[in-house]
């Protein structure tokens, strides 16, 4: 049965988008949260909504005008965490959605945040440098009420990286007249950063990926593994299951998918793509000029890692893998993850698959209050054991209950937020 959803005013229900795929999530857990049901309401409303105009001066003089947004989902854990992203096809409905599975991420792997989100409605490849940091300020000040240590900490997410970072807690550091280092996460290691957090998002995939082969039997060496994505995630996942032994026999970006049956030189295509960057052009593999038949590739593990909204009704029939890792935020449609289940795949879920790059983007935080570091390899150990002991958790629940690992996921998160929420009441 669909569940017809109250649409906030600047939504529409034809066009709710992502945030539809959300609330979906949400009516399926509903039914095992006991009394902490009254409460779930809370999760389908966004705390705050910040929309902004960014305007920038072009080198050549003009003026040009960006849409920007920051939605702050939930904060009843801990300050809003989540990543910005500029994308040209960024929308208020996609940022709400994100930030609304960033609360379920934190709360499922019981870091001490809320979930929050930004972007930037623009394709960074057509500005300049000059314009890029400019563009990255002006967003930064515009946001600057609703961010903080305290209040809202930003991370890197699609299309922005260390430089990006540095740029805003420079500018939120000057607006408040000390540095603030704490601000963001994801920062360069010269700024504050963490070792170990431009692997963590691919390495959590990778750990959760063993512990979900282990579940199901399979062993990694040997396995086939295919990967939408080439970027930090889907690269770094890439190059950790090679490394284990599997073999990575294809691999599709924004541009071309590469195929080869007896896997692909990894090392050797990453060089291809710091050059080139793109997949296409790649000689150690074999083209596809239809990017539909990626889905279908003969594969034992899937990583989609690249943007939401990619599994659906129209591909999920065809895909041949046992596990699929979601390396991505979103990438499965309610309506694919019912045809996956029927078809004995076992999707592990977003909020747990990729929690690798929140939880080192904590231990960041953490180090930055304290003006202490640890090792790369203090950091990989505690990464590691806390998504172990998030995904045993999910996995027995899901046994216990008989749901999904999506479902299992959502009921562990949704029930420490609204615990959260009933303790501390409502003000005033």
């Amino acid at each position: 049965m669909t569940i017809k959803h109250e649409v906030p005013s600047y939504l529409t229900q034809h066009g709710i988008g992502p945030w539809g795929d959300y609330l979906e999530q949400i009516d399926r857990v509903t039914p095992y949260l006991g009394n902490l049901a009254r409460w779930v309401e809370t999760m389908k409303r966004p705390k705050r909504i910040l929309v902004v105009d960014v305007p920038i001066e072009r080198d050549d003089g003009t003026i040009a005008h960006f849409e920007g947004y920051r939605v702050q989902h939930n904060t009843s854990r801990g300050p809003g965490k989540g990543g910005v992203r500029f994308h040209q096809d960024v929308t208020l409905s996609e940022v709400m959605a994100l930030s609304a599975w960033m609360t379920v991420k934190n709360a499922a792997v019981n870091v001490p945040y809320g979930g929050a989100k930004g972007g930037i409605r623009v394709d960074p490849k057509t500005l300049s440098q000059g314009e890029l940091q400019r563009m990255t300020r002006r967003y930064t000040s515009e946001i600057n009420i609703i961010i903080g240590p305290n209040k809202d900490i930003p991370a890197p997410d699609v299309n922005t990286n260390e430089q990006i970072m540095a740029w805003m807690m420079d500018t939120y550091s000057m607006n408040q007249g000390s540095t603030a280092s704490g601000v963001v996460t994801g920062k360069p290691i010269s700024l504050g950063g963490s070792l170990g957090r431009r692997e963590a998002t691919g390495r959590g995939v990778f750990v959760v990926g063993c512990e979900a082969a282990a579940k199901r039997g399979l062993n990694i060496h040997g396995a086939k593994v295919a990967v939408q994505g080439f970027g930090n995630v889907g690269g770094i996942a890439a190059r950790l299951f090679s490394e284990a032994g599997a073999k990575v026999v294809a691999v599709q970006d924004h541009i071309s998918t590469v195929v080869r049956s007896s896997g692909l030189d990894v090392a050797a295509l990453q060089a291809h793509v710091n050059e080139t960057g793109s997949v296409a052009g790649f000689k150690g593999g074999e083209e596809i000029s239809d990017r539909a038949q990626f889905w279908a590739v003969d594969c034992d593990i899937l990583v989609p890692a690249a943007l939401e909204q990619q599994i659906t009704v129209e591909n999920a029939s065809s895909i041949r893998a046992k596990i699929i890792l979601e390396g991505a935020n979103g990438p499965t449609s309610p309506a694919a993850d019912d045809i996956l289940h029927e078809k004995g795949v076992l999707v592990v879920p977003d909020v747990i698959a990729n929690a690798g790059g929140v939880t080192v983007s904590y231990f960041e935080w953490v180090q930055d209050f304290s003006s202490f570091f640890w090792t790369e390899d203090e950091i990989n150990l505690r990464l590691t054991r806390i998504m172990r002991e998030a995904f045993t958790a999910v996995w027995q629940l899901a046994e216990e209950k008989k749901v999904s690992l999506r479902t299992a996921a959502f009921i562990v998160a949704c029930t420490r937020v609204l615990q959260a929420r009933e303790m501390r009441g409502l003000y005033p």
